[in-house]
């Protein structure tokens, strides 16, 4: 893991906030300062399950400033990820076995006004599109496989960000490592510790139903800034 300062972020699931009071919790987020919002578009097909679309991020981007972090979990990724784009320069993620063209989505998703990430599942080895690492802005490290929230953490994922972000380091490359799937209490640590700078905050710590959300919010709010505070102190001691 390199010693470069780095900043830990939380991004809240949004597809596990309570909808029936959405304006309370976005309005927490905005008073805790979070600096992203996860936004999971699934279609039924790349992955067995719907869940937002294009209008609930209009009615996000009108009632917040909040920048986007947009999951897209889809086929037909090239016709619909541009409509994604035009909500205020969000960060934009596809799986990049859907598409025939990987770079060519990239391009489109830049052009378009987004900022281009890819999300590799827990099968797909970082090897496999080593070759776009260096034209995206964000890598998504899917934990669990895509679909659910609830699910068990699979081990070999933290092996997986700790490769990417040696490679990365090594080769003076930049995108965000995000995680996404079981960032709980217990996995936070290790996930970190590996090489995260993003947390995908689901059900598993932020949107437990053990604990208060604004309690459950300071917590990984405190977390993400001892972390980013210790990695910062880490860098000088190697300065």
């Amino acid at each position: 893991m390199s010693n470069k300062n780095r900043t830990v972020h939380i991004s809240p699931s949004m597809v596990c906030a309570d909808f029936m009071h959405l304006d309370q919790e976005i309005g927490l987020f905005e008073k805790y300062h979070i600096p992203f919002l996860h936004i999971d578009i699934m279609d039924g097909h790349y992955v067995p399950n719907f869940t937002l679309g294009s209008d609930f991020c209009a009615r996000l981007v009108a009632r917040t400033s909040i920048p986007l972090d947009i999951h897209l979990m889809i086929e037909n990724v090239d016709t619909y990820a541009p409509l994604f784009c035009s909500f205020g320069s969000p960060y934009v993620c596809f799986h990049p076995e859907v598409s025939y063209h990987p770079l060519r989505t990239i391009a489109l998703i830049r052009s378009s006004g987004g900022k281009p990430g890819i999300a590799l599942d827990p099968a797909t080895p970082i090897e496999q599109y080593k070759y776009l690492l260096p034209e995206v802005d964000l890598v998504c490290i899917m934990t669990v496989n895509p679909g659910y929230a609830g699910q068990t953490l699979i081990p070999s994922a933290l092996d997986k960000i700790v490769e990417l972000r040696t490679y990365l380091d090594r080769n003076g490359l930049s995108p965000l490592i995000e995680v996404d799937g079981n960032v709980s209490w217990k996995n936070i640590p290790p996930m970190v510790s590996a090489g995260a700078e993003i947390l995908v905050a689901g059900t598993s710590s932020l949107f437990s139903k053990e604990g208060e959300r604004e309690d459950n919010l300071k917590r990984i709010c405190r977390l993400a800034s001892s972390y980013s505070q210790a990695q910062q102190d880490d860098s000088m001691d190697h300065a």
